[in-house]
């Protein structure tokens, strides 16, 4: 069975005392509850070693928000999986649109991060999506088909280890949200796609995450469609009570 999963993404906010803060907050909020999803934060890479050890692993999963495509060696500035996996996280967000529109990275560059994530044992949450030029040219399809790319060379055993996010990228930061019915329709092309690829059982476990100024006031909407198995936070990620506003649309 697939799992539904809300994902907080925190980007470049909250410095190191802000954040260990905000963990607290929310393990603290999650204490003598249990969530009917999944709940992960994926924070900057300096947070990882101080919230991990901070939060019930039981309730809260912690990832990074990227990692290096290379295995070690002199790449100055970068972390590698290995290193996001010694500080005790679990998860590694790959392929955000951030990621792809100011850093440059492709299909091929994506492929080595999501190689090097799987056997440091991380789970890759994988990012696809299109712009509004293209969604406004009707080229969705071919946009998230051509982003699949990056994990479609994998085993059917690697592939089932992965969990997909769809971000409408005209949708982030901009106050705009698909529709339920727009982002039904996108995630059952994806599923589709993966069933296409690695068969029905495969596609019918893969979690497929909506992430595009997803909020407490929409989420239980997007939700309640069939293909999409919660969210990919942003900046209700950054305020408990939106977030649990968010994980609590699963009750």
């Amino acid at each position: 069975m697939r799992k539904n999963i809300v994902a907080g993404n925190w980007k470049m906010n909250k410095t190191l005392q802000e954040g260990i803060a905000l963990a607290k907050e929310l393990n603290e909020a999650l204490a003598n509850e249990k969530p009917n999803c999944d709940v992960i934060i994926c924070t900057p890479f300096i947070h990882l070693a101080s919230v991990t050890p901070l939060v019930d692993a039981a309730k809260i999963g912690v990832g990074a928000e990227n990692c290096a495509d290379k295995e070690s060696g002199a790449y100055t500035g970068e972390v590698s999986a290995a290193m996001v996996a010694s500080t005790g996280a679990k998860y590694v967000i790959l392929g955000h649109s951030e990621r792809r529109a100011y850093y440059g990275e492709t299909v091929e560059i994506l492929k080595d991060k999501v190689k090097l994530a799987l056997a440091n044992g991380l789970t890759p949450i994988f990012c696809i999506g299109e712009v509004l030029e293209e969604r406004e040219a009707n080229k969705q399809n071919e946009v998230v088909a051509a982003q699949l790319a990056s994990v479609f060379d994998l085993s059917a055993e690697d592939f089932s280890k992965i969990v997909l996010a769809y971000e409408p990228v005209w949708a982030i930061g901009t106050g705009k949200t698909a529709s339920p019915a727009q982002a039904q329709e996108i995630h059952a092309f994806i599923r589709s796609a993966v069933a296409e690829k690695y068969g029905k059982e495969i596609a019918d476990n893969t979690s497929i995450l909506y992430g595009g100024s997803c909020k407490p006031s929409n989420a239980k909407e997007l939700f309640a469609n069939p293909d999409v198995d919660g969210g990919l936070i942003g900046g209700a990620a950054l305020k408990v009570a939106d977030f649990k506003g968010i994980i609590d649309a699963f009750n």
